[in-house]
């Protein structure tokens, strides 16, 4: 992105992912910048731990590459070579009843393109099936707001339930009928409208969508990305502030951006979410029974809802564990005994007793609940980017933009 130079000065508050990537790009600007970070850490849900002396992910550990944004941020960080693919494969599934089966191979988010597909009537069931296409091949009047109300609409109630809401639950953190349609996916809305199916939009964008995964990963975790934005803000003359909470960005000095979700929405209530991750001995995972992970169906005999298998889905961590296996399952409900819950649920979806764990680990945080922004503050962050280090990143660089050319 081209740097413009402004004598301007700006305030930003709250030093998560979003927070550092609108400072540090208004601060190559040349503009007088200041960030303060209510903790005494930046990076906010990116984070990094130890467990079992490996150096891990405590949040966020992949990124969608659709748009090329984080890799371009990555390249500017000097990062660009560190960027992996995850092991190619199908992500698993937990239904409500039954063995865990592999993901639909033409889905998006979960939607197939055909819902009579063998791997979608094995999820589902032929009725279900069977009453998706009939909805589908009504006429297309309108796209619904959410992405929920649209697959309800046009596929039912089954494969929402069934297929796609674990997929975009693991996703987003949220459930369909809270993501809107053009967060999903930017381009789903005008697909139904021209292809007249939903299942023919489906088809449609994943024809378009270039080859390979639609995520990668950074070689020793992405939690890397924090340290290289903090580093370079300073460099480029960013004063960061430990610490330091910010009750009324009134007494801030200059053109204020907020990235925290405390200010950004004030009383709206987020999602908390729990991350438990295990380190263990187990040669039977070495066949990775589940692929590189699964996400759970609502209604499944397991308190979790996803579980990835993180030594089968990079190889750089799987060299790094030498032998041993690292698994992260998340909870929406903090279970009493988070590790003992997360070992029991994953021997139930892998299929494999652990009888050796090496070491785990327990963090939750608050996924910020959207908000519209007050009239004349300029807030960046989850709260109106949604999640995602993608569209938060692409939000971040946007803002920072027009600030600049104001």
């Amino acid at each position: 992105m081209a740097e413009s130079r402004t004598s301007s000065r700006f305030a930003v508050v709250g030093g998560g992912v979003a927070g550092l990537v609108v400072a540090r790009r208004l601060a190559a600007s040349g503009a007088a910048m200041t960030l303060f970070e209510a903790s005494d850490r930046l990076g906010g849900t990116v984070a990094r731990h130890e467990v079992g002396g490996l150096a891990l992910d405590a949040g966020a550990e992949s990124f969608a590459v659709r748009g090329g944004v984080v890799a371009a941020l990555l390249a500017e960080l000097g990062l660009a070579d560190d960027i992996v693919a995850p092991t190619p494969g199908p992500a698993w599934l937990q239904p409500v009843t039954g063995e865990a089966v592999p993901l639909p191979a033409t889905a998006l988010l979960g939607i197939p393109s055909d819902p009579l597909a063998a791997d979608v009537v094995r999820v589902v069931g032929r009725a279900a099936a069977e009453r998706a296409v009939e909805r589908d091949a009504l006429p297309v009047h309108a796209v619904p707001p959410t992405l929920g109300a649209l697959v309800r609409e046009r596929f039912g109630d089954e494969v929402l339930d069934r297929l796609v809401a674990p997929v975009v639950h693991g996703v987003h953190s949220q459930h369909p009928d809270d993501v809107p349609v053009a967060r999903a996916h930017p381009g789903l809305a005008d697909a139904v409208a021209s292809a007249g199916s939903l299942g023919a939009a489906v088809a449609q964008l994943r024809a378009a969508a270039p080859p390979g995964s639609a995520v990668a990963g950074l070689r020793g975790g992405v939690n890397r990305i924090v340290p290289a934005l903090a580093e370079d803000l300073a460099r480029r003359g960013g004063d960061i502030r430990l610490s330091t909470p910010v009750d009324d960005i009134a007494t801030l000095d200059g053109i204020v951006v907020v990235a925290a979700p405390s200010l950004a929405a004030p009383g709206a209530p987020g999602r908390r979410i729990d991350l438990v991750t295990l380190v263990v001995e187990q040669d039977e995972l070495d066949a990775a029974p589940r692929g590189t992970g699964l996400l759970v169906a609502a209604g499944a005999p397991v308190g979790a809802r996803a579980l990835t298998h993180a030594t089968a889905k990079w190889a750089w961590l799987r060299d790094a564990a030498a032998g041993r296996h690292v698994l992260r399952l998340s909870y929406d409900a903090t279970p009493a005994d988070p590790v003992a819950a997360a070992l029991a649920d994953a021997e139930t979806l892998l299929g494999v007793p652990l009888p050796v764990v090496v070491d785990a680990a327990h963090v939750s945080w608050v996924r910020p609940a959207a908000a519209v922004p007050p009239a004349g503050i300029t807030v960046v962050g989850e709260t109106v980017a949604g999640s995602g280090l993608a569209g938060l990143i692409a939000h971040a660089e946007r803002t920072a933009s027009e600030l600049l050319t104001r």
